[in-house]
């Protein structure tokens, strides 16, 4: 499966498929996009099934926009107190956008698009695939973001100041050029400068910015065909993560685990599968937050490989934890 190639196999004819549409018109310059949130069902055999296990389902959608042939391949998830939602392309592009709920508190979509390059060292937007392979994103306590990149396998802090990147602690592994760090999240309940680092073939190592990198215990799922994909922490260091798998016959599926005690004897507490028939798609992206009832909203978000038989979606399940 590795790095969807599975994928690929399976959509031989993918490489002449029709590249992303273009905007219609003229829009004006700068980085503010307009974001189309179309509403996706959980199961669409079943529009008024709301949950699986103890998850219930709180809202999901499509996005798009008509302003731009960049809001695609987006990788990874990070969503700030204020509702502002983060992310990251395989094209070198970071997004922002704000998080819109209903008056019942579920989720309705997104607002406020923003996309704007990320930079290389030498202060340059990233041209291309080879150089800004966005793969993991996290957000520091003090504002500072990280980004791991596959292809040229790094992890670069940009100051929340502004001004070019630098490098920081990564792995000391050998990746390949498609499985490299797809998962990436600041770990505060370690150290303010703590991150956990995540490999597609399930590795997982904590990192600081003023240390080396430690491997930890793999929560590795029994199907070898499932790939690391995301990772999202808990305030009491508990974390949430994503593995993913595709064959032609089964299409993707996608397991959604909690685990406790990842760093000394990990235990999975809970988890769901999203498979067929349910909404399902590339997803390589998952942030954790409240929810208005005290229970743990979990964001998961797809990469539509800037492929127009595949979607963004942007999906939220509610959990509560057992008293």
């Amino acid at each position: 499966m590795r790095r969807f190639a599975g994928l690929v196999l399976a959509f031989a004819l993918a490489a002449c498929a029709s590249p992303p549409a273009t905007p219609p018109a003229p829009v004006p310059a700068g980085n503010g996009i307009s974001l189309v949130s179309t509403p996706v069902p959980l199961n669409p055999d079943k529009p008024d099934q709301d949950r699986i296990g103890r998850f219930v389902y709180a809202g999901g959608v499509a996005l798009t926009s008509d302003q731009t042939s960049r809001l695609h391949g987006l990788s990874d998830l990070k969503i700030l107190p204020d509702g502002t939602v983060m992310a990251i392309s395989d094209e070198g592009d970071f997004f922002q956008a704000k998080l819109q709920v209903d008056a019942a508190g579920r989720f309705t979509g997104l607002t406020d698009g923003k996309l704007e390059p990320l930079t290389g060292l030498d202060g340059k937007p990233l041209q291309g695939k080879e150089q800004g392979d966005a793969e993991g994103l996290a957000v520091m306590p003090n504002g500072d973001r990280l980004v791991s990149f596959e292809q040229d396998h790094r992890i670069w802090l940009y100051p929340a100041a502004g001004g070019p990147p630098r490098a920081v602690p990564k792995p000391a592994t050998l990746f390949s050029a498609n499985e490299g760090m797809e998962a990436l999240s600041q770990y505060p309940s370690f150290a303010p400068d703590a991150y956990i680092v995540g490999g597609e073939e399930g590795e997982m190592w904590v990192c600081r910015l003023a240390g080396a990198c430690v491997s930890i215990p793999a929560e590795r799922q029994q199907d070898q065909a499932f790939g690391l994909t995301a990772v999202s922490p808990f305030q009491d260091g508990s974390i949430v993560i994503l593995h993913r798998a595709f064959d032609a016959v089964r299409g993707v599926r996608l397991i959604v685990s909690i685990i406790v005690d990842p760093r000394t004897k990990p235990r999975v507490i809970d988890s769901f599968t999203l498979a067929a028939p349910y909404t399902r798609d590339n997803f390589e992206g998952a942030a954790v937050v409240s929810n208005a009832a005290g229970g743990i909203r979990i964001f998961i978000l797809a990469d539509d490989n800037f492929d127009a038989r595949e979607r963004t979606l942007m999906m939220a399940f509610d959990w509560t934890p057992n008293p």
